[in-house]
């Protein structure tokens, strides 16, 4: 570290989520962290630090610092809502019934297509607030409710924009290959030729999308369908995700994990086998319990096996219109203990350093160290298990992006 730094926060505890740190949270005790042109250059015990000088100093208090979280998976870029599909389904119909009967996803295609941009943007920012209220630094945001060429580029330009206006970094995946739109009934496979052949191309001429996802499922694509989504995507040298498993096994996380996907989502009723598929690639498992719960699903992940295998297993809101209504990462953290079963130390690194490497961004956040990005959140708690196990009162104190301090962005 040189003389000189930008910003340097001391008296405060650090849960770096470094793996290379003993302990579920990479604990530092009594911790200072020096960071320079938005990058941490310093972290360690207090005692250790070198002379340095700095433009700023912060005094943490004695708080907790983590990682900036990392919501890796949201919709959050739709027009209308849903709530009487809510209504619905707690009389007694199945998401797939409500699908099915021209409700579903379709229904927020038509309000989509008919919103603005501008009525989009409107709708979306408080839901980007919430999240970002959370210590929320990095957020996904898939299209996939426009299944046209316009409104697709509509849902991905709106992503940017929110980006251009808030202070939080927004990573944005085309899902035209969601759901097949009623013009096309009875012809999936001439969708999926829109998709490869223009959708796809215009949203890389006009840099969009930093991935690909598609809906791989009963109710949505066909594997051998979406492999060929895959495949034009990487001739653009755009990465892919996979929704998969969710409902019923199909064979879409075998394909994706043997396709290199940044990750497979939801994962419910994968098999052994695609948990050894994912342990060899390394694709990551994103769980997304906010759905399991408002369809009152049964079917579990399979958590001690992913474990075992070495699975690194990510956390996030899947934010949307239908399924999943719940614009907070916190409120997944508590869900991913209660309903799933993982430790509060595997959910705090859930939404950070494997959020992030279900990005594709392992290299630059999710993990308090030297040369990574300065992404910080500063807790008024005494131990981090609290993240996991206090929703709603629980703030963050401070909230730092690349070093520079948003808490009140």
């Amino acid at each position: 570290m040189s003389e000189r730094c930008d910003l340097l926060i001391t008296n405060l505890n650090a849960a770096t989520m470094d793996p290379s740190i003993a302990g579920g949270y990479g604990v530092i005790e009594d911790a200072a962290i020096a960071v320079t042109k938005g990058r941490i250059v310093w972290i360690g015990p207090r005692r250790d630090l070198p002379e340095c000088t700095p433009d700023r100093i912060v005094d943490g208090e004695g708080q907790w610092a983590t990682p900036g979280l990392i919501d890796c998976h949201t919709h959050l870029v739709y027009g209308g809502h849903r709530a009487g599909e809510f209504a619905r389904r707690l009389g007694g119909e199945s998401y797939e019934e409500v699908a099915r009967s021209g409700g579903g996803i379709i229904s927020t295609v038509r309000a989509t297509r008919g919103a603005s941009a501008e009525n989009l943007y409107k709708l979306a920012e408080p839901r980007l607030h919430a999240l970002m209220a959370e210590g929320v630094t990095t957020v996904e945001i898939k299209s996939g409710y426009g299944l046209d060429l316009d409104t697709e580029l509509k849902q991905l330009r709106t992503a940017r924009r929110l980006a251009q206006h808030n202070s939080v970094e927004i990573v944005t995946t085309c899902l035209a290959a969601h759901a097949l739109p009623p013009e096309y009934d009875g012809r999936a496979d001439e969708y999926i030729d829109l998709i490869c052949e223009q959708i796809l191309p215009a949203v890389a001429r006009e840099q969009l999308a930093d991935a690909v996802d598609m809906f791989c499922e009963t109710i949505g694509f066909t594997v051998d369908q979406c492999q060929r989504v895959i495949d034009a995507a990487k001739k653009l040298d755009l990465p892919v995700k996979v929704h998969a498993e969710q409902l019923a096994r199909t064979g879409a996380t075998e394909m994706a994990a043997k396709s290199g996907a940044l990750s497979v989502d939801h994962i419910e009723y994968i098999s052994d086998a695609d948990v050894l598929a994912m342990a060899e690639s390394g694709t990551v498992a994103v769980l997304l319990p906010g759905a399991f719960y408002t369809l009152h699903e049964t079917q579990v992940p399979p958590i001690e096996k992913l474990r075992e295998a070495g699975v690194c297993m990510a956390l996030a809101t899947d934010l949307n219109p239908g399924s999943c209504p719940i614009a907070s990462l916190r409120l997944m953290m508590n869900m991913g203990c209660q309903l799933f079963g993982l430790t509060p130390a595997e959910a705090l690194a859930g939404v950070t350093r494997a959020a992030a490497r279900a990005l594709g961004l392992c290299c630059s956040r999710g993990v308090l160290r030297e040369g990574l990005r300065a992404d910080i959140v500063l807790w008024p708690m005494d131990t981090p298990d609290q993240l996991a196990y206090e929703v709603g009162a629980l703030k963050p104190a401070r909230i730092f992006l690349e070093g520079r301090d948003i808490t009140a962005c």
